[in-house]
C-alpha cells in the first residue's frame, strides 16, 4: 500500500520502519525544516518498552546513546538540599535525548522510506479506494491510507475529526525548555505554581508553571520567551539568572500541559498514533508509548484489511495508553501551595512512598501483551516480529 505519515518525530519514524519492513510505500512529510537536534530527555521502561526496540535492533544504539538518568536534587532558593528524585524514577530503565532518538529512528528509515520536510498536508479527502491528498509546497497525492503521527496538536487529526479544543483538553499548567547554557549540577527549585530545573551539562533548562490558558503563536518564539519571563518575575534562587540568559536562548519551546480524548483513534482511511492519538504531556511514558503503539498498528495492518487493523489497533492500545494518562504532572511538577510543595518532597524522603511509586510506574509501562506477528516481505522471506 501507498501510506501516508504526518510528523517525523517519535511515532512517525518508529511506524515507518515496520511499514517499510513490510514493503509498503511509505512517505513521511514533516513541517519543520529538518529533523529537531537536541530536546529534553525521554526514557523506556519496562520490559514493553524494551522488547520493541530490540526487536527494531534499536536497543544497543539507544544505551549508547543513553544520557544516564542522574539523580536531580530538589533545593530551596538558598540551595540547600530538600529532596532527592532518583534517576530510576526520573529516566526509567533507559533514557536518551529526544533529538538523538529521532535521529536514530530517521537513520533506519531514510533509504526505505521518503521524507519530505519543510512542508504540510492542508486538506485530505476520503474516496471509496484512497485518500486524495494536498500539501502547502508538494504536488497532490493519492494515498491508500492516512496516519497522523503529529503530536497533540496534529494537523491531521483537526483536518479529520474536527478543531483541537473538542479533543484536547488543558490541564492548568506550561512547560517550556530552553537552551541557556547554565553550568550546574541537575536541580530543581520550586515556588508554589512554579518550577525551574537544570538537568546537568547540555540539558535544556526545564519549566512548568500553572497559568489560565494563553493565546500566543506556538511558532513565534520571541512571544514565547516573553510569556515565559513573565511567568518567572520576581522568582528566587536562580531563577533571575536564567531569566537573565532567556533573550539570548538559541533554542525555546514553550506548550501546555493537555491531554487528548478522542472516542476512537481512526476515521475511514485515517488513523492517528502518538500523542495525537491519546497524548498526556508529561505524563511519564508517552515515548514508550508511542513505540509500542506503532509496532502493534504495524502488525495488524500486516494482518488484514485496514479496517480490521484500525479496530484491533485500538482494542489493543486503548487500555495501555488509558492507564497511564489518569495523572496530572502540572500539580506534581509544580505544587499550587507550599504545604503541597513539602508533601511532594516528603514522598521523595520516605523510601517506602518511592518503592510504591516505582512499582506503579512499572506496571503502567508494562500493561500489555504484546502480539508476535507474521508477515511476508517482498525477498519474500517469511518474517516474525
Amino acid at each position: 500500500m501507498r501510506i501516508l505519515i504526518s510528523g517525523a518525530s517519535i511515532a512517525g519514524p518508529a511506524l515507518a520502519f515496520w511499514l517499510a519492513r513490510q514493503g509498503h510505500d511509505v512517505t513521511v512529510v514533516e513541517k519543520a525544516p529538518a529533523l529537531r537536534e537536541g530536546g529534553q530527555a525521554v526514557d523506556f521502561k519496562g520490559d514493553t518498552h524494551l522488547a520493541v526496540l530490540r526487536r527494531m535492533g534499536l536497543l544497543d544504539d539507544v544505551r549508547r546513546l543513553a544520557t544516564g538518568g542522574r539523580d536531580q536534587t530538589i533545593v530551596d532558593a538558598g540551595g540547600r538540599r530538600l529532596a532527592i528524585i532518583p534517576g530510576e524514577f526520573t529516566g526509567g530503565d533507559v533514557e536518551i535525548r529526544r533529538g538523538d532518538l529521532s535521529r536514530l529512528l530517521y537513520d533506519r528509515t531514510k533509504d526505505t522510506c521518503r521524507y519530505v520536510f519543510g512542508d504540510s498536508i492542508r486538506s485530505l479527502r476520503e474516496t471509496a479506494t484512497g485518500v486524495d491528498v494536498t500539501f502547502e509546497r508538494s504536488e497532490a497525492a493519492t494515498f491508500d491510507l492516512v496516519v497522523g503521527a503529529d503530536g497533540i496538536h496534529s494537523n491531521v487529526r483537526r483536518l479529520v475529526f474536527g478543531p483541537e479544543p473538542e479533543y484536547v483538553r488543558f490541564l492548568g499548567h506550561y512547560y517550556a525548555l530552553a537552551d541557556l547554557d547554565v553550568p550546574g549540577d541537575a536541580v530543581m527549585y520550586n515556588e508554589p505554581g512554579r518550577m525551574a530545573a537544570l538537568g546537568g551539562p547540555k540539558a535544556p533548562a526545564f519549566f512548568v508553571f500553572a497559568s489560565p490558558e494563553l493565546d500566543y503563536d506556538r511558532y513565534d518564539v520571541e512571544q514565547q520567551k516573553r510569556l515565559l519571563a513573565r511567568a518567572y518575575e520576581g522568582g528566587g534562587w536562580r531563577i533571575p539568572e536564567l531569566m537573565a540568559r532567556l533573550p539570548e536562548a538559541r533554542d525555546v519551546y514553550l506548550d501546555s500541559l493537555s491531554r487528548v480524548e478522542l472516542e476512537h483513534y481512526s476515521r475511514g482511511r485515517v488513523v492517528l498514533v502518538g500523542d495525537a492519538a491519546y497524548g498526556n504531556t508529561l505524563g511519564g511514558f508517552g515515548t514508550g508509548l508511542a513505540v509500542v503503539a506503532a509496532y502493534v498498528l504495524a502488525g495488524e495492518l500486516a494482518c488484514g484489511d485496514h479496517a480490521t487493523a484500525f479496530r484491533r489497533y485500538e482494542e489493543q492500545l486503548r487500555p495501555y495508553a488509558e492507564a497511564g494518562r489518569r495523572g496530572n504532572a502540572g500539580p506534581f511538577l509544580a505544587p499550587g501551595s507550599k504545604l503541597r510543595l513539602r508533601m511532594r518532597n516528603w514522598t521523595f524522603r520516605s523510601p517506602l512512598l518511592l518503592r510504591w511509586l516505582l512499582k506503579v510506574t512499572d506496571r503502567l509501562a508494562t500493561d500489555i501483551e504484546l502480539r508476535e506477528y507474521e508477515v511476508r516481505t517482498p525477498d519474500p522471506t517469511e518474517v516474525r516480529w
